[in-house]
């Protein structure tokens, strides 16, 4: 089966069971526009945050899922999923939020290996400060942007992308590289 258009480019339409499915052109548009559109908005989203709080995207999405957690609280295990860090990255992070005391860690109730990290009440007073500003770039650079409908589009088909990544195997790659879980 010939894997080629007459044109000498990979044809998607007709792969061996073996071989990559090549992305169309559409695909490739799609594709780049996803790409480089996160990598733009997360990076503006990043700078306007830090210039405005001293937060990282990091930083304040863990002081977000803490202050939804009842007692502002999420053992480090849960928040790693819930943010799709990996526990080194999570751990590093919640440290530097430690040393400013906006988190700290505690012992989970019961489980002598388990760790909570719970927000203090200056983390909740960094948040509040840092939330109006978040907002309004978000706004700017993304929901104001499209219309109701592209924004359910946008988030029904990254839903999709996020179950996908969250199912069995593909939890299973993304343990297996992230190493040994540190000691918290």
């Amino acid at each position: 089966m010939s894997t080629t258009t007459s044109e000498g480019t990979p044809d998607a339409t007709a792969p061996a069971a073996d071989e990559v499915r090549w992305l169309t052109a559409e695909q490739q548009r799609h594709w780049r526009a996803w790409r480089d559109g996160s990598a733009l908005l997360l990076d503006a989203l990043g700078r306007e945050l830090d210039a405005q709080s001293g937060l990282s995207l990091a930083e304040y999405e863990i002081l977000v899922r803490l202050s939804e957690a009842p007692g502002r609280t999420l053992r480090m295990s849960e928040l790693a999923g819930d943010l799709a860090h990996s526990r080194s990255r999570l751990t590093h992070t919640v440290a530097r939020l430690e040393r400013a005391g906006i988190v700290r860690r505690e012992p989970a109730p019961g489980d002598a290996r388990g760790v909570n990290c719970v927000m203090t009440d200056h983390g909740w007073d960094v948040l509040v400060a840092a939330a109006p500003g978040h907002v309004r770039s978000v706004r700017e650079h993304l929901v104001d942007r499209l219309t109701d409908a592209q924004l359910a589009a946008l988030g029904e088909a990254m839903q999709v992308v996020v179950d996908h990544l969250r199912s069995p195997g593909c939890t299973q790659a993304r343990a297996e590289a992230d190493g040994p879980a540190p000691a918290a």
